[in-house]
């Protein structure tokens, strides 16, 4: 099953572009729809099956590279299971959200199916080379999404994000390549990898390929300093492509610490906990101070992610301090970043989706263009409204959730980090509450129709249907996250119980 949940989009994707080219724009649409919501389900299936105890399930391993230690192991645990229904709910949103582009359709939707493969493929891999194959062709399949249906600067920002990327990919090679050398028998095998632990009092070995690691994995995240492809990426993107980057493939980054550098690397992580802590702190409080200063719509929403990403670098890194905190409070602090990646991908996927509303409309991201949008889109105003306050946080939404866990969990061990990176969510309070004035409150003024009701169409129908939803489960995971947590939370103490070895 889990086979077939990660490439039956591809296979899909296949057929669409094989169609002839008679086959109704209208049906590929509706393919692509079906699609993404028969793997939803499939993804469903799973959660339902799936034993909530912890360990590996839904495991395969086959012959793949042999002569090289290279498998093709799958399988899903408490850190992966959340990511994969995340992404497949992502995708979903976004084929709806994406049913009236006309601009070559039939090669979106191909795009956007293949990409969901390299999503799907990368949180379900259990080898290091498996994981680095799907997390490169993620960065080719976005890099035609942004450079075929991005805006006026799109080629520019797609070279700048593959170029970035595909370095930082190829760092991350080297440190895979490291551990292979390490492992006796050499090996690419996560599992058999973290039960080796082959870099054990190693110290400047583990440190080099930590360094590797961590560099790869940091500008996918991305954090600062490797950040600084991130917001033209998103400027230029289309929304749905803006959605599923900041929505998943984001995610890629901060769920390689967690499945890799952490259990792999256990003496060099804790030796250079400090270093990722700072980092974090950094990336909480550069996202949230350039996006203060932001008047473009969109690039405010980019930076807010650095923010959030920044939390959950935080967290794994204060959940090395073995000897500073307890268990109990380490464990939240993991059990928090995994909360946070699912929180912000559902908040922030609906934001870009929001901007790309506000974008078709206008035509235009600059908040200043506009004013009292709300009298005439009251569900845009509305949703708008829901989504911001939601991503800076508050009770009752899955983001109160997370920064919750990441500051209880990360307070003890790392007492004046933490309470630097609360500041993060003064910032993101001050420049949402900024945006939502500037765009919904006051008098009326549109671009180019000043005053003209038409010239500001609410929500249609389809981007209603892709945006509710996503905040809708961010609202029951902030008010009942019982069913995520019972997932999470046995993985987290895995990976600490591989930490603290």
């Amino acid at each position: 099953m889990l086979t077939a949940l990660v490439f039956a989009p591809s296979a899909i994707a296949l057929l669409l572009l094989a169609a002839p080219p008679a086959v109704p724009e209208r049906v590929l649409r509706a393919v692509w729809v079906t699609t993404t919501a028969g793997e939803l389900g499939l993804v469903i299936a799973l959660w339902a099956g799936y034993e909530s105890t912890g360990g590996t399930q839904y495991e395969l391993r086959a012959r793949w590279i042999p002569s090289a230690g290279v498998g093709y192991h799958i399988g899903v645990d408490g850190l992966s299971l959340p990511l994969l229904a995340l992404t497949c709910f992502l995708f979903l949103a976004c084929s709806v959200y994406s049913l009236r582009e006309n601009r070559r359709p039939r090669l979106f939707a191909a795009l956007f199916l293949f990409l969901q493969t390299t999503c799907l493929g990368l949180f379900a891999s259990l080898d290091l080379i498996l994981f680095f194959v799907f997390f490169d062709l993620s960065i080719v399949a976005m890099f035609f999404v942004i450079a075929g249906w991005g805006h006026s600067g799109a080629r520019r920002a797609a070279l700048m994000f593959f170029l970035y990327t595909f370095v930082g990919s190829l760092v991350l090679l080297l440190g895979f390549i490291g551990l292979y050398l390490a492992a006796a028998p050499h090996t690419f095998d996560m599992v058999d990898l973290i039960r080796q632990d082959p870099l054990a009092g190693r110290s400047a070995y583990a440190a080099l390929v930590l360094l590797a690691i961590g560099v790869g994995l940091a500008v996918k995240t991305p954090t600062f300093p490797f950040h600084t492809w991130l917001p033209p990426a998103h400027t230029e993107a289309p929304a749905a492509g803006s959605a599923i980057l900041a929505g998943v493939l984001l995610k890629m980054g901060t769920y390689g610490f967690l499945r890799i550098a952490m259990p792999m690397l256990p003496d060099a992580w804790r030796r250079y906990a400090v270093v990722i802590v700072v980092i974090g702190v950094l990336s909480v409080l550069h996202g949230a101070l350039v996006a203060l200063a932001q008047t473009h719509f969109k690039r405010m929403v980019a930076y807010t992610s650095v923010n959030h990403m920044g939390y959950i670098v935080l967290a794994v890194g204060a959940a090395a301090a073995v000897a500073d905190t307890s268990v109990q409070a380490r464990s939240l602090a993991v059990t928090g970043s995994v909360t946070q990646m699912v929180s912000h991908g559902l908040i922030t996927g609906a934001l870009f989706l929001l901007a790309g509303a506000l974008h078709e409309r206008g035509r235009t991201y600059e908040m200043t263009a506009y004013g009292g949008v709300a009298a005439l889109a009251p569900v845009f105003a509305a949703l708008t409204g829901v989504a911001a306050f939601a991503s800076l946080g508050l009770p009752g939404f899955s983001g109160f959730v997370a920064e919750f866990q990441i500051f209880t969990g990360s307070l003890g061990p790392r007492p004046l980090a933490t309470s630097l990176a609360v500041l993060g969510i003064l910032l993101t309070a001050a420049l949402f509450l900024r945006a939502l004035r500037q765009v919904l409150m006051g008098p009326l003024r549109l671009p180019e129709a000043p005053g003209t009701p038409l010239a500001f169409p609410d929500l249609r129908g389809h981007e209603t249907v892709a945006v509710v939803p996503l905040l809708a489960a961010a609202v029951v995971i902030g008010v009942a996250p019982r069913f995520l947590l019972d997932v999470i939370e046995p993985a987290s103490r895995t990976v600490l119980e591989q930490l603290t070895r």
